[in-house]
């Protein structure tokens, strides 16, 4: 399964990456180093990849805090627990590509709320979309995206709060230590490797978006939002139809991808004793 589902398709970007691969042609030769050179050389290039790295930070800085607190408040609460789980984890259910249509016709300056409230407190004018500016567009999906993941990113973090020995939290009562003593010298560093975890999920997940831009935006306003595994997308199926430029394209995401999980294990501290306990 893993040679099959992982190793083969790996192998088979690489050689597409060096080849001269049309859509509709088929592999017509070696096109090495010509596909990463147009690649580098393309004008979008730096702009899907200075807003993909804006909307990666944005989303993980606010969907990481928000989960934790959930996850605490839902550890100590007993009275509205079962409701809370249960509010949280509903968008859940949902495909980001079933939320993300959901949301674009809330945007909607036709049928959604979202404009007329904005209009009404004057924040835009009536009849204009909130995915019609750059900035709008962006937080709109960050909105989106902290909606759909939040709980499931609560409840990854709730396993790790759960699995913290009670010894440990009377230790700390005993020793006096206040609700945020104890989070920051109790908690905080015990739950450091579930919260690896979940940043590495959140920020590989961002760097990869690629639905909730192609639903809502498009890559739009003039290419304002594009991400680059739509930048990918644009290569392969739009544009100029290469899957041989595309294919290097994500041999270059691939390669930082892995460079940035092993710079935030580093950063976080997580050694593999530390994971495995």
């Amino acid at each position: 399964m893993l040679v099959f589902f992982f190793i083969v398709p790996i192998v088979l970007v690489v050689v597409m990456s060096v080849s001269r691969w049309t859509l509709l042609g088929g592999r017509m030769g070696v096109a090495f180093p010509d596909n990463f050179r147009r690649v580098f050389s393309d004008p979008l290039l730096g702009q899907s990849v200075i807003f993909t790295f804006k909307y990666t930070v944005v989303t993980t800085i606010i969907l990481q805090p928000i989960a934790v607190a959930l996850a605490l408040l839902i550890q100590q609460s007993r009275r509205w627990n079962s409701i809370v789980r249960t509010v949280v984890l509903l968008p859940a259910a949902l495909g980001i590509a079933s939320a993300s249509l959901l949301f674009y016709a809330i945007y909607s300056p036709q049928v959604g709320p979202v404009t007329k409230i904005l209009d009404a407190v004057g924040l835009a004018d009536a009849g204009t979309s909130v995915l019609g500016t750059p900035n709008g567009a962006l937080v709109a999906t960050v909105v989106l995206v902290v909606w759909r993941f939040t709980g499931y990113y609560m409840i990854l973090t709730l396993v790790g709060v759960q699995a913290i020995p009670n010894e440990v939290y009377e230790a700390a009562k005993i020793d006096g230590a206040g609700p945020w003593r104890t989070f920051t010298d109790v908690t905080f560093p015990l739950l450091k490797p579930t919260l690896a975890m979940t940043t590495i999920m959140s920020i590989t997940g961002s760097l990869l978006a690629f639905d909730q831009f192609f639903i809502l935006t498009k890559g739009g306003p003039n290419n304002a939002t594009m991400t680059v595994v739509q930048l990918i997308y644009k290569y392969a199926f739009e544009t100029k139809r290469d899957l041989g430029m595309a294919a290097a394209l994500s041999v270059l995401v691939l390669v930082a991808l892995v460079a940035i999980n092993a710079l935030q294990l580093k950063a976080m501290g997580v050694s593999d004793s530390e994971e495995e306990r």
